[in-house]
């Protein structure tokens, strides 16, 4: 007897642990097992940190296959998805990430009878790659595009580009991330041990960063911030530290703008880190000046924290944070905008700490992982006629 087709399979590339693959996770452990039986291939095993942070987060829920998506096109793969969407009474392939996306689409097609969901963080044609790669991407994207049932935008602003690129609308939904708020909850202890572990003194305001260190977070222009206020006299010598809390290509640039600058004493590096909480609660303010995001789980998180936001004014990023409200926006790539709103903050505790405030009760009423899983739940419902 074929099992029953509730079975829903991710399609997940995650070989870093960033805001998608948060988000993912989420989202696979708060759905209604006794509705949905829940499988996800993805990347696992110790290749690197990020991966066995999200099997380990997920498993309890899903049934992890190993899938390594790291790597050019291979036919294998895609008749392995298809054996796995057969065999595994699997109804709905969802996917994430140009190459999930084309290896679900493309297998769901092969097996017959799954509905194919989509998430889209960034638009193809957003993507920070040489021109002959995104050029494949969008091929790649446009082929299996018609055979998505449901296009899953994490914002506002991603779901009027799917629009632009002639997605009917009846295909498109949005579903903001969303983070379970009440676990964002830390003790002064736990937060003084963080700032202890990496030589960071109790008195010192610290400005934070918690993302992948790629090109689009912007993070020369926290460096450059930070010289601009070393040399401004606003703030005491030393009275400001910077810590940056993540991995990815530019961890080697970064370090040395930093060296060039002689502001070694100022920052730490972390590298990758499992459970950023403790270092989240030891920070005075969050700061993401990106140039372009999705929707990022980092800002979610800070609000979450009742830590105040200081990031670029940006799609994505204002459809959480209000200026003025709960955060700081400013102009992205503008060292000395940034730079006023971190000084800003440093001679103003009291609004730190009611931006904050107001960012915590916005994520509990907006961004909690309930207004993400909800319509999940109802969307694969639908679509399984359960």
């Amino acid at each position: 007897m074929k099992p029953r087709k509730n079975g829903i399979l991710y399609v997940i590339e995650n070989e870093f642990f960033g805001g998608g693959e948060q988000a993912f996770a989420h989202l696979i452990n708060g759905l209604d097992g006794s509705r949905f039986n829940v499988s996800a291939a993805c990347l696992t095993g110790s290749l690197n940190p990020a991966s066995g942070v999200f099997t380990e987060k997920i498993k309890a829920k899903a049934q992890v296959i190993s899938l390594d998506l790291r790597r050019r096109i291979n036919p294998f793969k895609i008749f392995l998805l298809k054996k796995i969407i057969r065999a595994g009474g699997i109804g709905i392939v969802h996917s994430q990430g140009p190459r999930a996306d084309f290896y679900a689409r493309l297998a769901a097609r092969l097996a017959g009878g799954a509905a194919v969901v989509s998430t889209v963080a960034a638009p193809v044609e957003e993507y920070n790659v040489g021109a002959l790669r995104k050029a494949a991407y969008k091929a790649l994207n446009k082929f299996g595009e018609g055979g998505v049932d449901k296009f899953i935008a994490v914002a506002g602003h991603i779901e009027k580009k799917l629009s632009a690129r002639g997605i009917p609308p009846e295909k498109i939904q949005r579903i903001y991330n969303g983070i379970p708020v009440e676990e964002y909850i830390v003790g002064p202890e736990k937060a003084r041990e963080a700032r202890k572990a990496r030589d960071i003194e109790e008195d010192c305001f610290l400005a934070a960063v918690f993302c992948r260190l790629s090109w689009e977070k912007g993070l020369f222009s926290l460096i450059d911030a930070a010289k601009i206020i070393a040399g401004g006299g606003d703030v005491p010598a030393g009275g400001i530290k910077y810590l940056i809390v993540g991995e990815g290509p530019l961890e080697k640039d970064l370090k040395a703008r930093v060296k060039s600058l002689g502001l070694e004493d100022s920052f730490v590096f972390t590298g990758f880190v499992d459970d950023v909480k403790p270092l989240l609660s030891a920070a005075d303010v969050v700061v993401l000046p990106s140039f372009r995001e999705g929707f990022p789980v980092g800002v979610l998180e800070a609000m979450a924290m009742g830590k105040p936001v200081i990031a670029s004014d940006i799609d994505g990023i204002n459809e959480s944070v209000s200026d003025g409200q709960s955060g700081l926006l400013v102009p992205p790539g503008n060292a000395a905008a940034l730079a006023g709103a971190i000084s800003a903050l440093f001679n103003s505790r009291e609004r730190a700490l009611e931006l904050g405030r107001r960012g915590r009760i916005v994520a509990a009423e907006r961004f909690g992982v309930e207004k993400m899983v909800k319509p999940h739940e109802e969307l694969y419902g639908r679509l399984l006629q359960l």
